[in-house]
């Protein structure tokens, strides 16, 4: 066990980035919508939150067993791959708008932070074990330790999804047409394929 806070964070630290950086639903659309807002990334990073937050709430008070049943993970991957699935479709269908327009998704940053957050069933698998672990060790240093590693494990969310969405705008001039179309066929592909595979790992 991890005696000094300071290494716990540092270690807390490097395990959610591991998770932040791995390409997935929340990436696709943080790129999607950077290409019109430099600080989607910010806004994303906040639905996240407002998702993420309470959950870490609710193993704290003994609910982790909750989000690993079988049952939960079938309705989250159900409608957590539908809605990607929508998701996905929504970009591939603005994608054939006129040269310099963006094939955006028709909700705002901090939603669809919330929507991609809370209908990712891994999301809550991550949390109901490596998440688990880690809220265990923060509980050892007391409520400070618990919201230390709260405001550390977010700063990673908040720092990586910013740094897509300002490198996605400012490169944005460097996008032709037929690279925009490239990029955002990535991906809607992207998120159809987490969403077909969402659906389909919770099949019986």
């Amino acid at each position: 066990m991890i005696t000094s806070l300071g290494l716990f964070l540092l270690s807390a630290a490097a395990i959610s980035l591991s998770g932040v950086m791995l390409p997935g639903p929340l990436t696709a659309v943080t790129i999607a919508k950077g290409y019109s807002n430099q600080n989607a990334g910010s806004l994303i990073a906040l639905g996240h939150a407002i998702i993420e937050v309470p959950l870490m709430a609710l193993i704290y008070f003994g609910f982790a067993q909750l989000f690993a049943s079988p049952e939960t993970k079938r309705i989250i991957g159900l409608v957590g791959g539908l809605m990607l699935l929508v998701m996905g479709l929504l970009v591939f269908r603005n994608i054939r708008k006129a040269a310099g327009e963006v094939a955006d998704l028709p909700y705002n940053s901090l939603t669809v932070g919330i929507v991609m957050t809370g209908t990712n069933p891994y999301f809550f698998l991550w949390w109901a074990t490596i998440g688990i672990t880690l809220m265990v060790g923060a509980a050892a240093f007391g409520i400070i330790g618990l919201i230390l590693f709260a405001a550390v494990h977010w700063s990673c969310d908040l720092v990586w999804e910013q740094v897509i969405s300002m490198s996605v705008f400012r490169t944005r001039h460097l996008w032709t047409p037929k690279v925009q179309k490239i990029v955002y066929g990535v991906c809607a592909l992207v998120l159809m394929g987490f969403g077909v595979y969402f659906c389909v790992s919770v099949l019986p």
